[in-house]
Protein backbone atom coordinates (compact mmCIF):
# COMPACT_ATOMS: atom_id res chain seq x y z
CA UNK A 1 0.00 0.00 0.00
CA UNK A 2 1.81 3.27 -1.13
CA UNK A 3 0.65 6.53 -0.27
CA UNK A 4 2.27 9.30 -3.35
CA UNK A 5 2.17 10.79 -6.03
CA UNK A 6 2.54 10.50 -9.44
CA UNK A 7 5.95 12.40 -9.51
CA UNK A 8 8.77 11.34 -10.93
CA UNK A 9 11.19 11.42 -7.89
CA UNK A 10 8.32 10.92 -5.37
CA UNK A 11 9.74 14.25 -4.04
CA UNK A 12 6.36 17.08 -3.18
CA UNK A 13 6.90 20.03 -5.37
CA UNK A 14 8.53 23.66 -3.90
CA UNK A 15 6.06 26.43 -2.25
CA UNK A 16 6.15 29.02 -5.08
CA UNK A 17 4.94 32.20 -2.10
CA UNK A 18 6.71 33.00 0.59
CA UNK A 19 4.68 33.20 4.17
CA UNK A 20 5.54 36.24 5.60
CA UNK A 21 3.15 36.06 8.58
CA UNK A 22 6.07 34.91 10.69
CA UNK A 23 8.23 37.95 10.07
CA UNK A 24 4.91 40.34 10.44
CA UNK A 25 4.34 38.75 14.14
CA UNK A 26 7.82 39.92 14.83
CA UNK A 27 7.92 42.87 13.56
CA UNK A 28 4.95 43.72 15.49
CA UNK A 29 6.31 42.79 18.48
CA UNK A 30 9.21 44.71 18.32
CA UNK A 31 6.98 47.95 17.30
CA UNK A 32 5.70 47.45 20.36
CA UNK A 33 8.64 46.82 22.32
CA UNK A 34 10.36 49.65 21.26
CA UNK A 35 7.29 52.25 21.66
CA UNK A 36 6.98 50.33 25.82
CA UNK A 37 10.58 51.41 26.13
CA UNK A 38 11.00 54.76 24.34
CA UNK A 39 9.61 56.67 27.55
CA UNK A 40 13.15 54.69 29.78
CA UNK A 41 15.17 56.56 27.46
CA UNK A 42 14.04 60.13 27.60
CA UNK A 43 14.39 60.26 31.45
CA UNK A 44 17.33 62.57 32.62
CA UNK A 45 20.03 61.94 34.86
CA UNK A 46 20.79 63.93 37.39
CA UNK A 47 24.43 65.09 37.73
CA UNK A 48 26.67 67.13 40.02
CA UNK A 49 28.89 68.31 37.63
CA UNK A 50 32.27 70.50 39.12
CA UNK A 51 32.00 74.04 38.66
CA UNK A 52 35.52 75.08 37.08
CA UNK A 53 36.64 78.37 36.35
CA UNK A 54 38.07 78.65 32.71
CA UNK A 55 40.31 81.63 31.17
CA UNK A 56 37.69 83.46 27.89
CA UNK A 57 38.15 82.51 24.49
CA UNK A 58 39.91 84.94 22.71
CA UNK A 59 38.37 87.50 21.42
CA UNK A 60 38.29 88.09 17.51
CA UNK A 61 40.60 90.80 16.50
CA UNK A 62 39.54 93.82 14.19
CA UNK A 63 38.91 93.97 10.46
CA UNK A 64 40.86 96.84 8.75
CA UNK A 65 39.79 97.28 5.03
CA UNK A 66 42.77 98.46 2.93
CA UNK A 67 41.62 99.00 -1.01
CA UNK A 68 43.75 99.90 -3.61
CA UNK A 69 42.03 101.93 -6.82
CA UNK A 70 43.18 101.69 -10.51
CA UNK A 71 45.46 105.15 -10.20
CA UNK A 72 47.35 103.79 -6.98
CA UNK A 73 44.93 105.77 -4.18
CA UNK A 74 45.35 104.40 -0.61
CA UNK A 75 41.98 103.68 1.32
CA UNK A 76 41.85 102.66 4.69
CA UNK A 77 38.43 101.75 5.95
CA UNK A 78 37.00 104.00 3.25
CA UNK A 79 39.25 106.65 4.08
CA UNK A 80 42.09 108.30 1.96
CA UNK A 81 45.43 108.16 3.06
CA UNK A 82 48.94 108.84 1.34
CA UNK A 83 52.01 105.85 1.91
CA UNK A 84 53.48 107.57 5.61
CA UNK A 85 50.12 107.54 7.13
CA UNK A 86 49.81 104.21 5.90
CA UNK A 87 53.14 102.78 7.09
CA UNK A 88 52.00 104.40 11.06
CA UNK A 89 48.87 102.55 11.04
CA UNK A 90 50.12 99.36 9.90
CA UNK A 91 52.66 99.86 12.41
CA UNK A 92 49.98 100.49 15.20
CA UNK A 93 47.95 97.90 13.94
CA UNK A 94 51.17 95.21 13.90
CA UNK A 95 51.37 95.96 17.90
CA UNK A 96 47.26 94.94 18.64
CA UNK A 97 46.49 92.12 20.30
CA UNK A 98 44.80 90.12 18.93
CA UNK A 99 45.80 91.32 15.61
CA UNK A 100 43.43 92.61 13.05
CA UNK A 101 43.01 90.78 9.68
CA UNK A 102 43.96 93.05 6.73
CA UNK A 103 41.06 92.59 3.89
CA UNK A 104 42.99 93.84 0.70
CA UNK A 105 40.64 95.01 -2.12
CA UNK A 106 42.39 95.95 -5.25
CA UNK A 107 41.02 97.53 -8.45
CA UNK A 108 41.41 94.90 -11.25
CA UNK A 109 44.07 97.36 -12.97
CA UNK A 110 46.12 97.96 -9.91
CA UNK A 111 49.95 97.62 -10.70
CA UNK A 112 51.02 94.65 -9.27
CA UNK A 113 54.04 96.14 -7.95
CA UNK A 114 51.37 98.36 -5.89
CA UNK A 115 49.91 95.35 -3.97
CA UNK A 116 53.35 93.82 -3.60
CA UNK A 117 54.68 96.70 -1.80
CA UNK A 118 51.21 97.21 0.17
CA UNK A 119 52.41 93.69 1.80
CA UNK A 120 55.97 93.62 2.56
CA UNK A 121 54.82 96.80 4.04
CA UNK A 122 52.04 95.05 6.11
CA UNK A 123 54.30 92.08 6.87
CA UNK A 124 57.23 93.89 7.80
CA UNK A 125 54.88 95.61 10.50
CA UNK A 126 54.38 91.92 11.73
CA UNK A 127 51.01 91.51 10.40
CA UNK A 128 50.21 87.66 9.03
CA UNK A 129 46.53 87.98 8.62
CA UNK A 130 45.96 89.19 5.25
CA UNK A 131 43.50 88.27 2.79
CA UNK A 132 42.37 89.23 -0.36
CA UNK A 133 38.63 90.36 -1.24
CA UNK A 134 36.68 89.57 -4.35
CA UNK A 135 33.75 90.20 -6.33
CA UNK A 136 31.77 88.01 -7.58
CA UNK A 137 31.93 87.84 -11.63
CA UNK A 138 28.41 88.92 -13.15
CA UNK A 139 26.48 86.58 -15.71
CA UNK A 140 28.04 89.43 -17.88
CA UNK A 141 31.27 87.91 -17.88
CA UNK A 142 33.06 91.03 -16.26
Amino acid sequence: MSFGSFNENGRPAPMAEINVTPMVDVMLVLLVIFILAAPLFTQAIRLDLPAVKSAPAPAEGTTISLSIDADGKLYWNQETIDRTVLQQRLETAGKQQPQPQVQLRADKNTRYETIAQIMAAAQAQGLTKLGFVTDVPTEGGN
